[in-house]
């Protein structure tokens, strides 16, 4: 098996948080390349599996990284949440193990493409996997934006910006604006209102397979497009902003006795303190912990 390794920025293979996990993957196959900057290009190197390292952050940027050649990525937690990180540091060598032997399987989560349109002129456009959001900039006063899905107007809205997320990113930003949770596999995208004047004005869930277009009423100070917490563009009264399915999708290495509502319950802490759901799963036994 040939692997690429990228991790959290300021990192190195000789970090001592990255060293025994070097030599641990180096054990089930060869590493073609390892990047802590975000900045090797990808597009050549020939590999099967994409071992990220690091938080949500590392994973996002390893998204970007790839671009339109993604591969399989086994993700482990070196941070805090790591909502997307399934793995601690402690489960590669049993996740390799079972990866060499076939006993896996490979999610493909759904991306999107945000592109930002002046004077029907693109000059910005980016991949992203967890969400586009249209938001106010300094000094933060309420902007004005129309919605469109499928060229039907469907509202304007006066918030503090504009979230479409994918059903990976329906944890993250979207979630602390008081969003939906979606199930990863669904091909839906939620359209979440950061703090809206209108009280009625709440999440919506629409289908992946249409074109959502957010176009600037009224705004003041620096507003900007940021896609997965990267600006795409600094935006004007005009400004258009698409959001569409992605041609290629995130993929990620899993096994069929993790499932999705487990993953719930450990990152979010259902039932009780974080803390103590994490106590609990150090107390299950090896065979549930695998």
């Amino acid at each position: 098996m040939r692997f690429i390794v990228l991790g959290t920025a300021g990192w190195s293979p000789q970090s001592p948080e990255i060293a025994p996990i070097l030599e641990v993957i180096a054990k089930f196959g060869e590493v073609v390349l390892h990047d802590f900057t975000g900045e090797a290009d990808l597009s050549e190197v020939e590999a099967d599996f994409v071992v990220v390292l690091g938080g949500d952050g590392a994973i996002l940027r390893a998204a970007r990284q790839m671009e339109n050649n993604q591969r399989p990525v086994l993700a482990v937690n070196l941070g805090r949440l790591g909502f997307l990180a399934e793995f601690g540091p402690g489960e590669i060598a049993t996740a390799l193990r079972r990866i060499g032997q076939g006993d896996y399987r490979v999610t493909e989560h759904l991306m999107l493409v945000c592109q930002v349109s002046h004077n029907g002129q693109t000059i910005g456009q980016r991949l992203g996997l967890n969400e586009a959001t249209v938001q106010t900039g300094p000094p933060y006063a309420l902007m004005e934006v129309d919605l469109y899905v499928d060229q039907e107007w469907v509202t304007t809205y006066r918030c503090d910006g504009l979230i479409i997320s994918t059903p990976v990113g329906s944890t993250a930003h979207n979630l602390s604006a008081g969003g939906p949770i979606l199930r990863k596999d669904l091909q839906a995208f939620v359209i979440c209102p950061i703090s809206p004047h209108t009280l009625s004005h709440r999440p919506v869930v629409d289908s992946a397979d249409r074109l959502y277009e957010v176009v600037i009423v009224r705004a003041r100070g620096n507003p900007a497009a940021v896609v997965d917490g990267v600006i795409a563009a600094h935006l004007l009264v005009g400004d258009s902003v698409t959001i569409r399915r992605a041609p290629v999708t995130f993929k990620t290495v899993t096994f069929p006795d993790r499932g999705y509502y487990r993953t719930l319950r450990e990152k979010l802490g259902w039932g009780g303190q974080l803390e103590l759901a994490m106590m609990r799963r150090r107390q299950d036994p090896p065979e549930l912990r695998r």
